[in-house]
């Protein structure tokens, strides 16, 4: 079957691919293996000036990524934008950083010298969602390739255009052939690829489903892996919070990239003291979105990525509003695309499909609590523990909170957003292992303890 890339504003097909077999990839992955052998004993030094050119090209042809971003999967091209520049971001961050992230550590013990150092695994094998398909793979392939290991790229099926520009990325700035490829493939390929154990190691960013297939065939070929997997992140607002703060950056949070966003603010608990002023206030600032054509500079939300996904997200609203719920839907019209219509879904309950699964949409729940302690219960309620948020003027309160939420990241007054210099990552169904700063770094090395004697 061809791999199609359809636009979801003119849902008009974009790019078809023939698919590579199961042998092309084998002989991909032999081509690539040759290539760790000069690329792991080049320098750190002499690798990342690579991913320091990446940077610049990146930069340079920003708008002609963006725009690819837009028309694959919808997302607005301000957001693409921004997107392309948060990519160059992490390549000068490994860039400056990488040399020293991966120096031996001397440890002092009794043998004339004991030290680690960090070695590079081989051929790693990059599983990405379509949802940032930019950003997802650089946050995985940059820190990889600096610490020595080759790369290959299976994209989303219905972002082969992104994957493509990525590769002519590090084309343009000559990296040696064969450290970097992508191989437009189907995922039951991806899957025979990590079976055959043809790799060192996997990082998936995507579902739990797919997190726990790929899980299984790597554990099975003791394979070291990165699952980046689902959120149904809280954003608690206690009585004490710059309520018409929290409520502009609640929609900011919820509706970024449609909100088809793991790490997307997705469950508002909101104490029983302020929840009628942050419902007002949210209300308001979500109808003056903007939403329509993502080619507009002026747009805010675009279509979603799929068509399938709009009666997804009706689903989720019949259910809330057969529990009890009155959402409050954004009043545009469309005339084509697959566009669903952000929604505030007032008086929401811990039994609702909206706020018991990953909701991959512009539907926003808001669940009143009566103390803390309830919005502990309520965060922490999901199978989900990837990020979260607390507003409160009272910061050390805030801070103590934020000990009983469990999940890899949390932010206080602000939205979740990754940052190169900060690891990122989830814990329960949300994932293991941890991506950028010197943790993801050293995700795909060999942690090598040498002990010299005299």
């Amino acid at each position: 079957m061809k791999i199609k890339s359809v636009n979801p504003y003119t849902e008009e097909l974009n790019w078809t691919y023939d698919p590579l077999s199961i042998k092309d990839c084998k002989q991909q992955i032999e081509k690539s293996r040759v290539a760790f052998e000069g690329w792991s004993t080049l320098s750190v030094e002499e690798r990342v000036r690579y991913i320091a050119r990446a940077a610049g090209v990146l930069r340079r042809n920003k708008q002609v990524y963006a725009e690819v971003i837009t028309k694959e999967m919808g997302k607005p091209i301000k957001e693409s934008l921004a997107e392309v520049e948060k990519c160059a971001w992490a390549c000068d961050y490994y860039a400056e950083n990488a040399a020293a992230f991966l120096k031996d550590e001397p440890v002092e013990t009794e043998a004339e010298k004991s030290y680690i150092s960090f070695e590079p695994l081989g051929v790693i094998l990059g599983v990405m969602p379509w949802n940032f398909p930019f950003w997802q793979v650089f946050r995985f392939l940059v820190p990889a390739l600096a610490a020595g290991n080759v790369c290959l790229l299976k994209h989303a099926s219905n972002v082969p255009g992104s994957a493509l520009e990525i590769q002519k990325v590090f084309l343009e700035v000559g990296l040696p052939e064969n450290v970097f490829k992508t191989l437009l493939i189907d995922s039951k390929t991806a899957m025979k690829i990590i079976d055959c154990g043809l790799v060192d190691g996997v990082s998936l960013t995507g579902s739990v489903a797919a997190g726990a297939a790929v899980g299984e065939l790597a554990g099975k070929k003791i394979k070291p892996l990165v699952l980046e997997l689902g959120g149904s992140d809280p954003f608690i607002v206690l009585e004490d919070a710059d309520v018409e703060a929290a409520a502009r950056m609640a929609v900011k949070a919820r509706f970024i990239n449609a909100g088809q966003s793991c790490i997307a603010a997705k469950r508002f608990i909101v104490m029983e003291d302020v929840v009628v002023e942050f419902i007002e206030k949210f209300d308001k600032y979500m109808q003056q979105l903007k939403v329509g054509d993502p080619m507009n500079p002026e747009t805010d939300i675009g279509p979603v990525a799929k068509a399938e996904f709009v009666g997804e997200l009706e689903n989720f609203l019949k259910d809330a509003k057969k529990k009890g719920s009155e959402p409050k839907v954004h009043r545009a019209e469309h005339e084509k695309g697959f566009f669903f219509n952000p929604a505030l879904v007032p008086a929401a309950s811990t039994d609702m499909k909206v706020c018991s699964l990953e909701v991959f949409g512009p539907i926003a729940p808001v669940i009143m609590v009566r103390d803390e302690d309830e919005a502990v219960e309520v965060a922490n309620s999901t199978e989900f523990g990837l990020g979260s948020a607390i507003w409160s003027k009272d910061l050390e309160r805030a801070e103590q909170l934020s000990k009983r939420i469990k999940s890899g990241f949390v932010v206080v007054n602000g939205m979740v957003k990754s940052d190169p210099r900060l690891p990122f990552g989830g814990v329960k169904m949300s994932g293991v292992g941890r991506e950028l700063s010197h943790y993801g770094l050293k995700e795909f090395v060999n942690i090598k303890t040498v002990v010299v004697n005299r």
